[in-house]
């Protein structure tokens, strides 16, 4: 069981962010009440101990210690938490000071996850990232000091970005000696000013074939130095995968909390709105500001689906049987021949993988396993 808790607040938007935030700090005190106050309408929803909690977002390291310590105390106040859960909390590297590590370390967070994205002056730039390529370092180094536990973001398949520079970035992570990290491609969302920039030519067009490539080295380069690729996006040195993470990919419930927040619980999700006034109208008011959707089990199957494909584990044929039945264990059967002789999946005992050539389709290798409602 895990807690996420959505911090919608930024300094500035990054050009390739559909996230919500807010560059406006103006209701940070009321948010953070309101944070306080959806987890306790909602704490009669798990039932089982918490073991992570995750600060995401936004910036969560905008938060003051007493922000932080206010939310951790609700939680705390309110929940059965195990001895040593995993808190996460999403750093920007120009927030990372010696004194809010410091700060940060003398809190019960013991894991960061810093969004570098680049050690590149010429990639942030194009990002608009809040930091510039010595933040990057510097907050790293001093972070060390303080946590064993960190994780860094970095994103490939940027316009103009090269082989070589992507290795570079990748030797940082050697160098600095990080045992996690997430890599990401360079999505163009609708409505972004990345999106903006590529439609008037201002900024190439991202290019798929670059991003595989990219991919590819990554996903080579961090074998090499002994880092598990246990999800498609991540990748752990052992003891460090992300608890939180991989109880998403796993299927474990969890509580959402905040503007625009997911929640997945039994067979319900539910989203919050994404607009801060109305999430803290609404909770002031004492009711819950989201929409639920009952999933069926056509939908869970899917879901199970896709979200094993994407780990080292894979789908279990034993508890698709288990969790959804022999129709559903013959269903997705019929399709394994032909994926096997595409090398697009393999069978490895019980499990059934994304062959290791594929990795870079494995979203659109799932969707092709999917159970159509039209078939139920």
């Amino acid at each position: 069981m895990g807690i996420y808790i959505h911090i919608p607040f930024c300094k500035q938007a990054c050009h390739y962010c559909d996230f919500h935030f807010s560059t406006s700090l103006k209701h940070k005190t009321k948010l953070v009440n309101a944070i306080c106050n959806e987890l306790i309408l909602r704490k009669k929803e798990l039932h089982k101990p918490i073991e992570t909690i995750y600060f995401g977002g936004g910036t969560p390291s905008l938060l003051s210690k007493e922000e932080l310590k206010q939310i951790l105390d609700c939680i705390y106040n309110n929940y059965n938490v195990i001895q040593q859960p995993e808190i996460t909390l999403e750093a920007n590297p120009d927030d990372l000071e010696e004194s809010y590590l410091a700060m940060l370390k003398s809190t019960s967070i013991n894991r960061l996850s810093i969004g570098v994205q680049s050690f590149f002056e010429r990639d942030l730039k194009l990002m608009n990232r809040a930091h510039n390529a010595n933040e990057a370092l510097s907050s790293i180094n001093i972070a060390k000091k303080y946590f064993d536990n960190i994780s860094i973001d970095l994103i490939y398949g940027i316009p103009d970005q090269t082989e070589e520079d992507w290795i570079k970035n990748l030797e940082k992570v050697i160098e600095l000696n990080i045992p996690h990290v997430s890599s990401y491609a360079l999505t163009v969302e609708p409505n972004t000013a990345l999106h903006y920039f590529i439609e008037k030519e201002i900024i190439p067009p991202v290019d798929d074939d670059l991003a595989k490539t990219h991919f590819e080295i990554l996903v080579e380069f961090l074998k090499q130095q002994g880092f598990d690729h246990y999800e498609f996006s991540n990748f752990g040195k052992p003891n460090y995968y992300s608890k939180n993470n991989t109880a998403y990919w796993t299927g474990k419930n969890y509580l959402g909390i905040g503007p625009s927040a997911h929640s997945l619980v039994e067979n319900k999700r539910s989203w919050n709105v994404s607009n801060n006034s109305k999430y803290i109208k609404s909770i002031e008011e004492n009711k819950l500001p989201h929409e639920v959707e009952v999933l069926d089990t056509i939908d869970q199957y899917n879901e199970y689906v896709m979200t094993r494909l994407r780990t080292k584990w894979g789908i279990s044929t034993k508890e698709v049987e288990q969790r959804f039945g022999a129709k559903f264990l013959t269903y997705l059967l019929n399709y394994l021949p032909k994926k096997i002789d595409e090398e697009l999946l393999i069978r490895d005992g019980d499990f059934i993988k994304i062959h290791p050539n594929a990795l870079f389709l494995a979203d659109g290798i799932a969707s092709e396993l999917f159970m159509l409602k039209m078939n139920n």
